[in-house]
């Protein structure tokens, strides 16, 4: 069992990967392979809109995300790390998010994998976040795991907030239990989008 964590910070030691070293200590004491992936220094680009990827299976930009998607594919688990920046997620977050509309393919998808979500803010944003990640897992097909939120800054550290540590900690424990359960969606449903709209008709 192996579960990836994802920073998606700009910052390669900041309060999101100190969120995530808690989730995956946790994880690992519960018998996991565990792996952090920061995007900080890497080349993230954005989705172009091209389309090419649901005939070819794989998105035509050449940069750190292909090495990144491969690590999401080969895990049972995935726990996105977000910080809040201009009351949303972060560029680099939503380029991820974009981009995985890549992986389509019945033998390159992201379904029946768990998702877990921690995210920081100083002020406003942390709703927004958990909302477009909520969304995310079930566009996804992806089995949801708890979502821990706090409010960070220079004056609060994660040192500072021991309730939040074992939350954090939880997750973890939570996230190897989750795929132990072996979920599966019905395969007739995989790979749909599991909300309806005018533009459907």
């Amino acid at each position: 069992m192996k579960i990836l964590a994802i920073s998606c910070s700009p910052r390669a030691d900041g309060n999101t990967v100190a969120m995530l070293t808690e989730v995956l200590a946790s994880a690992q004491l519960e018998g996991a392979e565990v792996e952090l992936y920061s995007v900080a220094g890497k080349d993230i680009r954005p989705c172009d809109g091209c389309w090419t990827c649901i005939e070819a299976g794989r998105c035509h930009i050449e940069d750190d995300v292909g090495t990144l998607f491969e690590k999401m594919l080969a895990a049972d688990g995935i726990v996105f790390g977000v910080p809040v920046y201009f009351h949303g997620m972060t560029a680099q977050a939503k380029a991820i998010i974009d981009r995985t509309i890549s992986l389509g393919a019945p033998e390159r998808r992201l379904a029946n994998k768990v998702l877990g979500v921690v995210a920081s803010a100083g002020s406003l944003g942390l709703v927004q976040v958990l909302k477009d990640f909520t969304y995310y897992a079930h566009v996804k097909s992806m089995l949801p795991a708890n979502h821990v939120a706090a409010y960070l800054g220079p004056q609060t550290g994660l040192e500072q907030m021991p309730k939040c540590r074992q939350e954090l900690r939880d997750l973890g424990r939570q996230m190897v239990a989750l795929v132990k359960l072996g979920f599966q969606f019905p395969p007739e449903f995989v790979g749909r989008f599991t909300t309806f709209g005018t533009h459907t008709m």
